[in-house]
């Protein structure tokens, strides 16, 4: 990718959440206009902290068999009720999950909220 005249390569590519990724942005120092705009809506969109989203993602694959993927995006919405939850299990289309499941999932996103 040609940035200005300075030439970047990607070093590493992964998935990180919203909250990850705003802690990346906002320890990198100054910010070109791009990264402005993407730091300035991660700003907006993470519900929290970088360290709890990792634990969390980490806790979901664990505990519950949730692939990181989803993990990831769970982690970003932080789904407040069963419903909501289950959308990110009817969408993949990988398995049907309890009720009871879904309601201990929602419970430990609740103590990291």
């Amino acid at each position: 990718m040609e940035c200005g005249s300075v030439a970047e390569k990607i070093v590493e590519e992964k998935e990180i959440t919203i909250a990850e990724a705003k802690k990346i942005l906002k320890e990198g120092g100054e910010l070109d206009p791009f990264q402005q705009r993407s730091f300035d809506y991660v700003n907006k969109s993470s519900k929290i902290k970088a360290s709890k989203a990792k634990k969390l993602v980490k806790k979901l694959g664990e505990l519950f068999d949730v692939a990181k993927g989803d993990a990831i995006q769970i982690v970003n919405c932080m789904p407040s009720t069963v419903e909501e939850l289950r959308v990110f299990f009817v969408a993949s289309k990988k398995k049907i999950i309890m009720t009871s499941k879904l309601e201990e999932i929602l419970k430990l996103l609740d103590k990291h909220r």
